[in-house]
Order: structure tokens, then C-alpha cells, then sequence
């Protein structure tokens, strides 16, 4: 890798216009050396122009990109921002398997000094990530092949010896090239379409809309129950795989959002049909979330006066708003106007999520293991509860029993769980799926970004130029204790810690709630999300969104959406200025 210069300071430690510049400069290092295209599905990808560019979203993701129709379409590899021979998974027989990955969740992930909570943010901070994962990457599932065997240490209560767990479902159309690391695909679009709501094909997206007036279906304020065999429990969604309610809560509230966005759009367009509405809001809907995540939950997540600035010139620009809606954009810079409405551009590979990304995201410490629920009302307890009835096949059962507003206070004002070492939920180290399967998700979350070839975490920090670490006690912030149980986990290799392990437990820059590690692939992902999707830039314009379409984005955030179907929270959203932080508590 071409060695680049390096700051003298971390960029959270200089003055706020040279941090800026900093994180400019760090983007543009990451678009230029991280970005490492592994071809699409179907071995050797040629790539064929899209016959004509739709005015929506298509259902698949295609046709997004004029020279290249399967660009972000679902069933698409997902690429890396490691370069490819950092990124041959460790053999079985050899490092694949040490330390046990079970070990490393019970010794360094378990909640074995208590939950520590996250006190600058609420529980739909922690349903809104996985929300909003699920839209953006899944790497299926993969039932029938022989399973990969953890070893267990004596004194192990895991019912099963090894303790199998699942491979990550093969590339349907591997390469052949062996000087090639294996490719995995994305299920879902790469895009940030909202496809968490309206599923990743035409069949299911369907099978989801009423045929009038571009709705989707929502009877008396709920999703359908789910028809497919054996799921019946969850809501019927684009994508409700590992379903509780937190997730319920979000799915059901941006459904009734596209519904409302078909109402304003069917009363300034009365002759259109069923469906351009349903198009038309789609495409509002997503930009409504994407600027909830870049504006809001974002800055919530990283709240430093920077970060919150960046967030804002990525979406907004520079300039105020008063002026920016005034003056017509020149030039193709994203400074003074932001990203949205600025020329695409993929940089140095074509668009897709990337392994990295999806390692980057692994944040199961915000998932509390027990959960109050309490009147939006009075604030009266009404009961307390374990995560078990919350999910699975009981979570619409969960939301008979307290209903929306009281789920909804009651995420608003408890915190999650900080993202840390030792803070792994028990209730996902022995989860029970809806297939009959049990699971540790500690272990398989560190299962997988070995088996997928993400580099450990040395290696990892070393690929985004970030500076080594010179030993346990430095990556520790000279915590040694901390220090002590890694080394002994890890016999004493600092080389051989856990890419996800290394993120938990570096210091945190100051109003973070997650690593500066992590943080560098989300300068480059971030922005590339919005600059590569032509209906964030180019087609970013009232042609087609409708003037209602972009008024509508412009005028909503979180606390705009509750609002509008749960007028009730008013109270307790009263001065409340990011809906992902905690709301006041009602005394």
C-alpha cells in the first residue's frame, strides 16, 4: 500500500476549522486507496449500460448507474475496503478458529460487571441501526451446509461440543481465480432505498401494497401479521429477519409515513395513479431516512461539534439554509451545498456495501437485557420485562400488550447499552432464533469477520491509515486490567486481536459512542451512500421527487415523523432536540 503522510495530532484534538479540514483530508485519503471492487455476481462481471434510467426506484436495485444495470442491485457482491489479498480468510485448521471465538465471548464480551448504559442516548438510537442495517446488507442464509465447530473450554455450559455454528452462505457464482479471496453476495440492495421496508424484489414489494393510492397496507395502525409458514408473530415487511419490537416500532412508523407522503402527493396530483404514488413516496420516504440517519441519529452516535458540522455540510452544505434555497448551486464542489444535488460520483470502484462496512456495524453491546415499561402518560412502571417477549414470534403479542405509545416513551427515555468490552448482552449469547436454533451472537460476531477475511484488528487500523498501537496497555487507554485479559486471551499477540475486540476497547474520542477505528470507514461509507445514488445527487430535484416531495424531506426530521402519527408524545418530545437522545421523563 502507498504509504501516505499522517497527522502529528488525532483530528478529534485539534481546533474545530484544522479538525475539519482534517476529516476532508482523511475522506478523500480512504476514497483514494480503500475502495476495492471484487466484481459482481456471476463470476468476471462485464458490465452492461442500463437500457434507460427510470424516474423511481427500481424494485431490485437496478438500473441505477447509465453504464452499469446491476450496480447495487440485490444478489451483488459486497467489495472491501481492504485491499483483496488482506482479505483470504485464515484456514480452519490453522488461525480460523483461535482463540476459540467462544472464549473470547465469554471472557471478554459477557456482561460480567453489570449493563452499562449509553447515558447520551435512548433505546431507538440502538432499533434504529438495525433498521436501518437491514436495508443496506444481508448475507443471507445458509441451513444446509456443514456447519463450522467451535471448540469449547472446560467448564463450558454451551449444550453442544463444538458448538456449531453456521457458515456464511457462499458466492452462488464464485470466481476461479485462487489468487482471488472468496466473495460473498448481498441478499438485500446496497442502496439506501428504504428496502428494510419495501423488500428487494417486485413479488415481495407487492405482496406488501394495498393497489390504491400507492399505500401500503396498515390495518387499524399495525403491519399485517406475517403469512409465511411458521412466522406468524412479526409484522409483514421488506425484511424481517431477527424481528423484535424494537424494530416493529420503526417499520410500523415509516410505513404510516409513506402513507402520508401518498396523501399530500395524491392531493397536489389527483390524476395520478397507484403507481407513481407509490414511487413518488418511496422515493421521498428513503431521502426522509437517509436524512434522519446523516442529521440525526449520526450526530447522536458521535456528538462532537465536528462531527455534528460534517454530518450537516454532507446533507446540507455550508451555506444557511435561507441562502442555499435562494441561490441556485453552481460548480460541482459538495462544501457550499452538500451532496445532495451534486454530480455522481463512485470514485475509484464501482457503488456496493463492503465486508468492512458490515464489520464496522456490529454493535449488539446497545441491546439491554432487561427493559422497563412504563405509561407515556404518567411514567408510572407498568412492567418490567426480559428481552425473550420482546421478540421472535412474541412481538406482535409485545405490542398488543402495551401498545405504541407506551413502547415508544419507554424506548425514548431508557438507555441502551455502551459500546464496550464486557457489555455483550446475555440475552444474545443464548438466543433462541424462531427456527429452534440457539445462538451465541458473541462468538458468531467474531466468527464471521474471520471467516469473510477482515483483517485483525492491527491490520485493520494499519489499512485506514490510522497509526499502530504499541502495545495492550496503549490500545487500552493504559486500562491494566483490561490490558491484562486481552493479553492473556490472545497469548500475548497483539496482532491477533479481534477486529471488532480492538474497536470495543480503544478509548473513545470524547462524545463517541463508538471508535475512532470504526469511524474512519464510516467518513468514506457515509458520504458514498448518498454520492453514488443518483436520486441523492443528480436526480435529486422536484422533476422527480415533486416540489411536495422535496418540501416534505426538508421539513421533517425524527421528532416530525412521531409527531405526525403519535401526536400524544408531544409532552414528552417537548424541547426534546435529537429524538435519539433521551426525552424527558414524565414525573
Amino acid at each position: 500500500m502507498t504509504r501516505v503522510p499522517r497527522p502529528r495530532r488525532e483530528w478529534h484534538s485539534l481546533p474545530f476549522p484544522l479538525a475539519l479540514r482534517e476529516l476532508k483530508r482523511q475522506r478523500d485519503l480512504l476514497r483514494a486507496h480503500n475502495l476495492h471492487d471484487t466484481y459482481g455476481a456471476g463470476g468476471e462481471r462485464r458490465r452492461k449500460p442500463s437500457p434507460e434510467l427510470l424516474p423511481y426506484r427500481s424494485y431490485d436495485g437496478s438500473g441505477y448507474d447509465p453504464d452499469d444495470i446491476d450496480m447495487g442491485r440485490a444478489g451483488t457482491r459486497f467489495d472491501r475496503n481492504c485491499a483483496l489479498p488482506q482479505t483470504f480468510p485464515e484456514p480452519e485448521d490453522g488461525g480460523l478458529l483461535a482463540p476459540s471465538p467462544r472464549e473470547v465471548s465469554r471472557r471478554l464480551l459477557a456482561r460480567s460487571t453489570g449493563f452499562r448504559p449509553a447515558r447520551t442516548l435512548n433505546m431507538l438510537a440502538a432499533a434504529w441501526i438495525q433498521f436501518q442495517n437491514h436495508g443496506w446488507f444481508s448475507h443471507g442464509d445458509n441451513p444446509a451446509a456443514r456447519p463450522l465447530e467451535v471448540p469449547l473450554a472446560e467448564g463450558d455450559a454451551w449444550p453442544r461440543c463444538p458448538m456449531p455454528v453456521r457458515r456464511t452462505r457462499p458466492d452462488p457464482v464464485p470466481h476461479t481465480d485462487p489468487e482471488r479471496p472468496p466473495t460473498y453476495e448481498n441478499t438485500v440492495t446496497h442502496w439506501w432505498d428504504g428496502s428494510q421496508v419495501y423488500g428487494s424484489g417486485e413479488e415481495r414489494c407487492r405482496q406488501l401494497r394495498t393497489g390504491e393510492g400507492g399505500k401500503l397496507a396498515v390495518v387499524d395502525g399495525r403491519l399485517p401479521d406475517e403469512s409465511a409458514p411458521g412466522l406468524s408473530g412479526i409484522d409483514a415487511t421488506g425484511f424481517n429477519d431477527n424481528y423484535w419490537v424494537g424494530l416493529s416500532l420503526l417499520h410500523t412508523l415509516f410505513a404510516k409515513e409513506h402513507n402520508a407522503i401518498c396523501d399530500r402527493i395524491a392531493s397536489a396530483h389527483p390524476t395520478w395513479g397507484d403507481e407513481r404514488l407509490f414511487h413518488t413516496a418511496r422515493l421521498v420516504n428513503a431521502a426522509v431516512m437517509a436524512k434522519i440517519h446523516t442529521v440525526e441519529w449520526t450526530p447522536a452516535v458521535i456528538d462532537q461539534p465536528v462531527t455534528r458540522a460534517a454530518m450537516h455540510i454532507n446533507w446540507y452544505g455550508m451555506l444557511p439554509g435561507r441562502v442555499r434555497r435562494r441561490v441556485r448551486r453552481f460548480g460541482h464542489g459538495e462544501a457550499l451545498f452538500g451532496i445532495l444535488g451534486s454530480p455522481t460520483g463512485h470514485h475509484r470502484a464501482p457503488y456496493s456495501m463492503t465486508e468492512e462496512f458490515v464489520s464496522s456495524y456490529r454493535l449488539h453491546p446497545l441491546i439491554r437485557d432487561e427493559y422497563e415499561i412504563r405509561s407515556h402518560r404518567t411514567g408510572v412502571l407498568i412492567e418490567c420485562t426480559g428481552f425473550e417477549p420482546l421478540h421472535g414470534l412474541a412481538t406482535r403479542k409485545a405490542v398488543e400488550r402495551w401498545g405504541w405509545p407506551d413502547l415508544l416513551y419507554s424506548f425514548g427515555t431508557m438507555h441502551p447499552g455502551a459500546i464496550t468490552l464486557h457489555n455483550h448482552p446475555d440475552c444474545l449469547r443464548d438466543l433462541a432464533r424462531i427456527s429452534g436454533e440457539r445462538v451465541d451472537l458473541g462468538t458468531v460476531d467474531v466468527l464471521r469477520d474471520r471467516e469473510r477475511g477482515v483483517p485483525r484488528y492491527t491490520a485493520f487500523r494499519s489499512a485506514l491509515h490510522r497509526p499502530p498501537v504499541g502495545g495492550f496497555e496503549e490500545l487500552t487507554g493504559g486500562d491494566a486490567r483490561l490490558a491484562a485479559e486481552l493479553r492473556e486471551v490472545y497469548d500475548g499477540r497483539l496482532d491477533r486481536i479481534d477486529t471488532m475486540v480492538g474497536m470495543y476497547a480503544e478509548p473513545k474520542p470524547r462524545g463517541f459512542a463508538f471508535s475512532d477505528t470504526a469511524f474512519r470507514v464510516f467518513v468514506l461509507m457515509a458520504s458514498r451512500r448518498l454520492k453514488s445514488d443518483r436520486f441523492f445527487t443528480a436526480d435529486y430535484r422536484p422533476e422527480m421527487y415533486t416540489p411536495e416531495g422535496l418540501e416534505w424531506i426538508d421539513r421533517t426530521d425524527m421528532g416530525a415523523v412521531l409527531l405526525r402519527h403519535h401526536p400524544e408524545l408531544a409532552p414528552v418530545l417537548e424541547g426534546v432536540r435529537n429524538a435519539f437522545a433521551p426525552w424527558k421523563a414524565v414525573r
